[in-house]
């Protein structure tokens, strides 16, 4: 195996939008790009996402996460951090933190007229996702999103 040098190279790392969000859930997301960079730096104990949010998108759904911590370094532009305490403006050099299990549901909304970017770090896991302000959850182990009484998305 080559090893990764300790630079990354962020042309060189596809960058795509994908969502697995149901509509209309999917809608917010729409302008968030990313790069997965874990897998590009060989790190595979945790992992980290360079994000940039187009005017207008969100970074998700309102979230909380049972079995993973996640935190964000703001790098350029700003976005609202909406969470349970209410809203924070994130400017560059600004970090939050999400402890797993805390059920504070948080999500980054860039509403300026300019691109923010953002490093988003946490350890993919198969725990579940709780979204509190809408008809999704995520349950244990994966698997595709349902509707909080457990049915299945049409």
């Amino acid at each position: 195996m080559e090893a990764a040098l300790p630079k990354l190279d962020l042309d060189t790392i596809p960058q795509t939008n994908a969502t697995g969000y149901p509509a209309p859930f999917s809608d917010a997301v729409q302008g968030r790009w990313y790069r997965r960079l874990a897998p590009a730096s060989g790190i595979g104990d945790f992992g980290f996402s360079h994000v940039t949010l187009a005017p207008g998108a969100w970074s998700s759904q309102r979230h909380w996460h049972e079995g993973e911590d996640e935190f964000v370094v703001m790098l350029a532009g700003e976005a609202v951090l909406v969470d349970d305490a209410g809203e924070t403006m994130m400017r560059p050099g600004d970090v939050a933190a999400f402890p797993k299990n805390d059920g504070n549901g948080h999500v980054l909304q860039n509403r300026s007229d300019a691109e923010c970017v953002f490093i988003a770090v946490g350890r993919p896991s198969a725990s579940a996702c709780h979204y509190p302000d809408i008809d999704m959850h995520l349950p244990m182990g994966g698997g595709p999103f349902r509707r909080k009484d457990g049915s299945a998305f049409p």
